[in-house]
């Protein structure tokens, strides 16, 4: 249309005025703007295709995290129950409680052996140095007895020496001296006689030959009379002797006695090792049953959230039974399953976000590590690409991605959500 368009206002007088519209503009006119939104396109092109190739992504991730499944380590009916589904709580909060009287009965049990077992032992101590040095005082005093009468001994033995040798030798030959001495006279008194007889020597004289031959004939007698006495006190020192080596014999056998003796200090010594030793097996008696008492308190071993709940009052439970789940909040990582054609440069320490429906927010996060298998080569049923039928699939690959801990404080993540990773591979 060639003419102007005219534009109608409307005047507080309602009347009309037409005013001249502006002309179009032509082509020549539009090409800078146009030329302005290309760049600005490409720019926007370029920045996207920039931003894909420094960061890899993926709807496929999901919070992990550990799922610890409380248990009781012994039997027993649970007589108290401290918590409930969702409650958060503290390492080392009671959770549950289980019977007692029994594990009391044994931690006394125990505590009264280990008292009787250490009254043992003292006792053992006490006999060993005791035995010690009663052995020992027996054994000198022996000793003693045996050197006493060894030299009892020796000293009879020298007295029958004496007696055998001496006395007897000389009492021989004083015999046989006297005998010599007796029968000159015997003989003298014979010569003698018949000359007193026939007058031809004196009475007087005779009479002294008679008393020579008299003496010599009692020096005689006396001579074997003391050879007698000198066999008997030989026959006494033998019994002597006899005696002295019975007693040595005596005090040699109560010397191998009291040194036999002291081989029980080993026994009484062996005995406070084996006291000893039931000490320390009724302290450990004790420990095992302190410790089975500890097993009656069910505690939290980490900080968490109660989940799954199944343990109730009067409820008899086993060892390995599950009772409830506790999950540590302040413990988990994100699992995001990576295609394996975006891992190229995806290594442990690069940056990485993660954007949580629940809250709507990004939270910032780390790359801990990779995978060292593919997510269906870990599946149940893994796949059996030699069966004829393979078509190659783009497998995905779990990458383990830590959540900053500010970031975790201030929106805590429940394991199981699905969220979505973002890795910056540039770092």
């Amino acid at each position: 249309m060639n003419t102007a368009v005219e534009e109608i206002k409307f005047s507080e007088e309602s009347s009309v005025e037409v005013q001249p519209a502006k002309p179009p503009k032509t082509w020549k006119q539009r090409i800078p703007k146009l030329i302005g939104g290309a760049v600005i396109a490409a720019a926007l092109a370029t920045g996207a295709s920039v931003w894909l190739s420094t960061v890899v992504s993926t709807d496929d991730a999901q919070v992990d995290g550990h799922l610890i499944t409380i248990s009781p380590k012994i039997t027993g009916h649970v007589v108290e129950v401290l918590v409930t589904d969702n409650q958060q709580v503290k390492a080392g909060d009671v959770l549950a409680r289980i019977d007692n009287r029994d594990f009391l009965a044994r931690v006394a049990q125990a505590k009264a052996s280990v008292e009787q077992s250490a009254s043992a032992a003292r006792s053992a101590g006490v006999t060993v140095p005791l035995t010690r040095s009663t052995t020992s005082a027996a054994t000198a005093t022996a000793s003693a007895q045996y050197a006493a009468a060894e030299a009892d001994f020796v000293r009879a033995r020298a007295a029958v020496d004496q007696a055998s040798q001496s006395e007897i030798a000389f009492a021989e030959a004083n015999i046989q001296t006297k005998r010599a001495n007796n029968d000159r006279a015997q003989s003298d008194l014979l010569r003698m006689k018949p000359l007193a007889e026939k007058a031809e020597i004196s009475q007087l004289q005779f009479d002294a030959y008679v008393n020579a031959a008299r003496a010599a004939d009692g020096e005689l007698k006396a001579a074997e009379e003391k050879l007698l006495s000198a066999k008997k006190q030989a026959e006494i020192q033998e019994a002597s002797l006899a005696a002295a080596k019975a007693r040595v014999d005596q005090a040699k056998a109560s010397l191998n006695e009291t040194v036999a003796d002291e081989k029980k200090v080993d026994v009484r010594s062996a005995d406070l090792g084996s006291s000893l030793a039931q000490v320390e097996a009724a302290k450990a008696n004790l420990d095992a049953a302190q410790l089975q008492l500890s097993y009656t308190e069910i505690k939290a071993p980490v900080d968490g959230v109660v989940t799954r709940k199944t343990v109730e009052l009067g409820q008899m439970v086993q060892p390995g039974q599950g009772l409830l789940v506790l999950v540590p909040l302040n413990d988990v990582w994100v699992t995001a399953n990576f295609k394996e054609t975006q891992l190229k440069g995806v290594h442990a320490g690069q940056a990485a976000e993660i954007k949580v429906d629940m809250y709507g927010q990004k939270i910032r996060g780390r790359v801990d590590s990779i995978s060292g298998a593919t997510g269906s080569r870990l599946s149940l049923l893994p796949p059996e690409n030699a069966t004829g039928n393979f078509v190659k699939v783009v497998q995905r690959i779990p990458v383990k991605i830590l959540v900053d801990p500010a970031d975790l404080q201030k929106f805590p993540l429940r394991v199981g959500m699905n969220v979505e990773a973002s890795i910056n591979v540039q770092q």
